[in-house]
């Protein structure tokens, strides 16, 4: 007895018609009715009745029905069950995310995540989380970190936080300090020239909203600039700039770190993938490890 036959059979007796059972099935009439007629043989008894027009079956083939259903989805499961563990063998798993957190959260996971499962390749994708929307929606991504809210709410994402970040200020040790040198209040960014991140860079507009909300229109010394030229730019002292903690913290002892006043501002890292697309076994994993990093 074969799987390709019970197949054959259970497609026959739902469609109750042979030559749309071979249709359904994707095999030529003839060599469907070949198998289940061997079946028949297997088995050593009919399991259809064949009349003109009227295909019903046979006690035998009653009987069959449901086993044969059972055996097929049982087979389907182990298939399932291996390809699975095959994934974590080899694959590839496609992440978005934005530059700042490529920087900060990013490198540890990803080391880790790399050293249990050398064989999956690890595909990132840098951008704003306008960006990374777009692309998870059309397929192009498995997993995305972006910051929330989005502007737009997307229904068609299923998004669970990571972690909520404190931003701070940075600047050259060899510039005067902002605010008094302790802390930094928003207000006190009205009298900095602020290093300020390209259009579109959840940062950017984070913190001109805060501004705004503070009461003035910030001055840009420099703008137009990923996380790297931003921090860099602070360290040849052209300005200020505002960043999460956990960048400002990897970027070393070149820069000067300084708190925002309470309630200062922060902003929520979420993990989103589709929601009418389970993620691969593999980008489960890393998931799985972000969630719990």
């Amino acid at each position: 007895m074969q799987l390709q036959q019970l197949q054959y059979f259970v497609a026959v007796a739902e469609t109750r018609h042979f030559t749309h059972a071979a249709e359904l099935v994707h095999v030529a009439q003839p060599s469907l009715s070949q198998q289940i007629k061997a079946l028949e043989r297997e088995l050593g008894a009919d399991l259809f009745l064949r009349a003109r027009g009227n295909i019903t079956l046979t006690d035998a083939g009653e009987a069959l029905l449901p086993l044969a259903r059972r055996i097929l989805a049982d087979a389907d499961t182990a298939r399932q069950e291996v390809q699975e563990l095959v994934q974590l063998r080899r694959g590839r798993v496609r992440l978005g995310a934005t530059p700042s957190l490529c920087t900060g959260l990013l490198p540890d996971v990803l080391r880790a995540f790399h050293d249990r499962y050398p064989g999956i390749r690890l595909m990132i994708e840098e951008g704003g989380s306008h960006d990374l929307v777009r692309e998870l929606a059309r397929g192009a991504l498995d997993l995305a970190l972006i910051v929330l809210p989005l502007p737009t709410p997307s229904p068609a994402l299923t998004t669970r936080e990571v972690l909520r970040e404190d931003l701070v200020v940075v600047s050259s040790p060899e510039a005067p300090a902002p605010g008094d040198g302790r802390i930094v209040h928003l207000a006190d960014l009205e009298r900095e020239r602020l290093v300020m991140f390209r259009h579109g860079y959840d940062l950017r507009e984070l913190t001109v909203a805060a501004c705004r909300s503070a009461g003035f229109e910030p001055e840009f010394a420099v703008e137009g600039g990923e996380m790297d030229a931003v921090l860099g730019f602070v360290r040849a002292g052209l300005g200020v700039a505002v960043v999460p903690r956990m960048v400002a913290t990897r970027a070393g002892l070149r820069l000067r770190v300084t708190p925002l006043a309470r309630p200062g501002l922060h902003r929520v890292i979420a993990l989103a993938h589709r929601s009418d697309v389970a993620p691969p076994r593999a980008a489960r994993e890393l998931q799985r490890m972000l969630l719990e990093r």
